[in-house]
């Protein structure tokens, strides 16, 4: 119904616009409609972007770079006849054009300046132009023009524009009509009508035609008139240039040619195709954090979805032969390493290479590393293959000597949380999670390694066992780089690789971020990607307070045709999970909802997870623990120590339960006495209480029986790979993986693009980076994260909590980047 409705007011809008009529035109084509515009090879709308908004403004919303075109016609058979010429200029939604024409010794110039609102499916346009010159003899006034574009898919195109003279009668309208047969730039069918009233005459006309793209950036265009002319075109790229010329064929055996050049927005070109392809490198640069998300200026930092794009669009990229990635500075966890060694994987099936550069590496580091065909080690460092481990800080004795009693209230085997402050070591259920984690995450550095090294596993464990710290001579007799150098040394065993020299290029220079849109008629479906990052709470962390509205959004829009939901969180406040998983069950029922697990998922982070259509985790995820833990803090002399009293009034047995003195410096009050037997009892009972009902909810999440959950819950931590073997998971990848299920979910034909939005959105600019510039202030962005987990505690003091130890929260932590 919207669709319809916008082609009746197109329709009803272009009948009402108005356009002046020259005395004096150019004859060719025979209607004036067509003469004023005799420098397109096709309708407007059919190829290209037409005039850049001079023949139909609402072209201009389709526009996606800086473009620049200068047209002549040779009126006189003379090719340096300039006495009729145009210049036309455009940026996304906004054009500006010029016509000068010359005959006898009266010359006319027409200036027109364009604005268009809306995308490449449906946009609309407004256009104001005036005259100079001898206006007069030509008839000139000055005009408004109006136009529609409205492209419900890649195989059909509808336009109109209609325009009149501000100070006469004089209007046109015309109306055109696109067609591809196979949805893209390849081949294109068109035809148009006009009606023209000049005065008491009216007139009107058509015409119709074909125009192919058989390479690359050479298009060929045809087109019939009423009047029985014929035009004949080509247009040639040469990327940021071109060049066109076309003949034209009048009624009379009238001949005339006209000439174009094109310099700014790329475009297609054999030069970087399959036809002819260069063979360039991309160069990725890893130093520093790779985040989730950055700000819109001055924020240059690596993200996950940046770099998987970058690799992909290299993949299908024919001007590209290879990737260097320089992995000096790099600071990032190891599952998105994990995540990124598989695209570069992806990136090699096609036959290109990858060539990696390290300094110092640590295994995590060295398994990302070991994909390339080619490591380059710089001459001063190192490779440390020294396993893996997890351990944790225990506070048990801190607490008693500061005088601050702790109750721990665990009633499930695995959930370990509280021992940070109940224990001075792991009791053993926690060292048997931990232990399969670490078995686990180096079974699968030892796999990929040995697998990518040509490394028999046995040999893998004498290397990290025996050897551990590799300098680069030895890193090369043990066969784990393959040559020793800076990374300029790249440049070289690119050289070795190709056979000749490559050069380096950047993402900017890949084609997909480069080319027109306009080989696909109408906007890609959406894909959006929703980041619950930190731990689960209301107004920090995952903001759930505001990310639920980012998620209602997403179900809503109707663009939006799949969700991922990106999850690296530890867990924390119950409520602020339950808030966004309700949400996400929501958006379910209208809309595949696909849940990508980073470093950390477990918990409160596998309470966002749970009801989503398919769970993708990485093999060294951290996910599971299903389960609430619960613990109360009290004073148990600290007070007394800083001199403090207190004093209080109650009416109500417990009223006085969370009563006590605030600690300095840390802002949060702690109570003055433990709980008594009776008031635990209760809190026992609530525990059990809201562990049912995570149970319960996560078996209905994975359509499994609540006695299945609960024989794998109890607070158990697994690794991704375990998770998938008990169902917790359902398939093993990343954020790509889960991007392409939803992909297929929603039904989007695989060579379809898909246009990826993220929310929530971020700010324009890093405010610390503006009052570090603006005042010469350092803002530390290191925070005591023992004092910020127990400040976290203390806040939800006594509450049951779905959360991890604090060892566990810190290994992901993108939400600090």
């Amino acid at each position: 119904m919207k669709s319809k409705g916008f082609l009746a007011l197109l329709v009803c809008v272009s009948m009402m616009s108005l356009r002046a009529q020259p005395t004096v035109q150019p004859e060719g084509e025979g209607l004036a409609y067509y003469s004023r515009h005799d420098f397109l090879l096709a309708s407007p709308g059919a190829m290209k972007f037409g005039l850049y908004g001079y023949t139909n403004p609402s072209l201009l919303s389709t526009l996606h770079r800086p473009d620049l075109l200068f047209i002549w016609s040779d009126r006189s058979s003379n090719s340096g006849d300039f006495s009729r010429w145009g210049i036309f200029a455009g940026v996304p939604h906004l054009g500006f054009g010029v016509i000068r024409q010359q005959v006898g010794g009266f010359s006319v110039s027409d200036y027109q300046l364009s604005v268009s609102l809306g995308n490449r499916t449906f946009s609309y346009g407004l256009g104001y132009g005036w005259s100079g010159g001898d206006v007069s003899f030509f008839g000139r006034r000055n005009l408004f023009k109006l136009g529609f574009l409205f492209r419900p898919n890649r195989y059909v195109s509808f336009g109109t524009t209609g325009s009149q003279a501000t100070g006469g009668n004089d209007k046109d309208v015309a109306f055109e009509l696109a067609a591809r047969p196979f949805g893209n730039e390849l081949l294109t069918f068109f035809g148009d009508v006009a009606f023209e009233k000049m005065g008491s005459i009216n007139n009107e006309g058509w015409s119709a035609g074909a125009a192919v793209e058989f390479l690359p950036g050479i298009r060929v265009a045809t087109r019939y008139f009423d009047t029985e002319a014929f035009t004949l075109g080509i247009e040639f790229s040469l990327g940021n240039i071109g060049a066109s010329t076309q003949a034209h064929l009048g009624e009379r055996s009238q001949h005339h040619n006209t000439y174009g050049v094109r310099l700014g927005a790329y475009d297609r070109n054999i030069f970087r195709s399959d036809v002819i392809p260069k063979r360039d490198y991309l160069k990725v640069d890893m130093t520093g954090k790779v985040k989730y998300q950055r700000f819109i200026l001055f924020d240059d930092t690596n993200t996950l979805l940046s770099l998987i794009s970058a690799i992909d669009a290299a993949k299908n990229d024919p001007s590209i032969g290879g990737i260097a990635v320089n992995t000096s500075g790099m600071n990032v966890n190891k599952v998105i390493l994990w995540e990124l060694r598989e695209k570069l994987k992806d990136f090699k099936s096609t036959g290109k290479h990858v060539i990696v550069f390290i300094d110092h590496s640590t295994i995590s580091e060295y398994h990302f590393a070991s994909v390339a065909d080619r490591i380059v080690l710089d001459p001063t460092g190192m490779v440390i293959l020294e396993g893996f481990v997890m351990g944790r800080t225990f506070l048990k004795g801190t607490l008693e000597k500061l005088g601050i009693g702790f109750d721990e209230w665990r009633f499930f085997k695995y959930k370990s949380a509280a021992e940070t402050f109940s224990r001075d070591d792991m009791s053993d259920a926690d060292r048997e999670q931990r232990q399969a984690l670490v078995d686990g995450f180096y079974k699968l550095a030892r796999l990929d390694i040995s697998e990518a090294r040509g490394i028999a596993p046995d040999e893998f464990d004498r290397l990290v066992d025996e050897t551990t710290i590799f300098l680069p001579q030895q890193a090369i007799e043990e066969g784990l780089v393959d040559t020793i150098g800076r990374w300029g040394a790249v440049e070289d065993m690119i050289s070795q690789l190709e056979g000749e020299q490559r050069g380096f290029v950047g993402e900017g220079s890949l084609a997909k971020f480069r080319l027109p849109k306009d080989n696909a008629w109408s906007e890609d479906p959406q894909i959006a990607i929703v980041y619950a990052i930190g731990p689960t709470a209301m107004d920090s962390g995952i903001k759930a307070r505001e990310l639920v509205k980012d998620v209602e959004a997403v179900t809503r829009d109707s663009r939006v045709k799949a969700v991922v939901l990106r999850v690296d969180s530890p867990g924390g406040d119950g409520t602020a999970a339950d808030i966004i998983a309700e949400a996400i069950m929501k958006c379910k029922k209208e809309k595949p909802v696909i849940v990508s697990q980073g470093a950390v998922a477990a918990s409160g982070g596998y309470w966002l997870s749970m009801y989503a259509d398919t769970i993708v985790a990485a093999p060294n995820t951290i996910t599971g623990s299903i389960g609430v833990i619960g613990g109360w803090f009290y004073d148990k002399g600290l007070k007394e120590k800083l001199g403090m009293s207190t004093d209080f009034v109650k009416k109500g047995e417990h009223a006085d339960i969370g009563f006590g003195f605030v600690m300095p410096f840390v802002g949060i009050g702690l109570p003055d006495r433990n709980l008594t037997s009776d008031e635990r009892r209760k809190i026992e009972s609530a525990i059990g209480t809201f562990y049912e009902g995570f149970v319960e909810k996560v078996a209905v999440g994975r359509e499994k029986s609540f006695d299945e959950i609960d024989a794998i819950a109890q607070g158990r931590v697994w690794s991704g790979y375990e998770a998938k073997q008990i169902g917790l998971v359902d398939v093993l990848g990343g954020l790509a993986t889960a991007i392409k299920i939803a992909k297929e979910k929603a039904a989007i034909p695989e060579h379809q693009d898909v246009e990826i939005v993220v929310y929530p959105k971020m700010g324009l600019i890093d405010p610390s980076l503006f009052i570090s510039k603006l005042f010469g202030v350092e803002v530390a962005d290191d925070k005591n994260e023992l004092l910020e987990y127990l400040k976290l505690r203390l806040k939800h003091n006594g509450q049951p909590m779905p959360i991890l130890p604090l060892d566990m929260m810190d290994f992901g932590k993108e939400w600090e980047n």
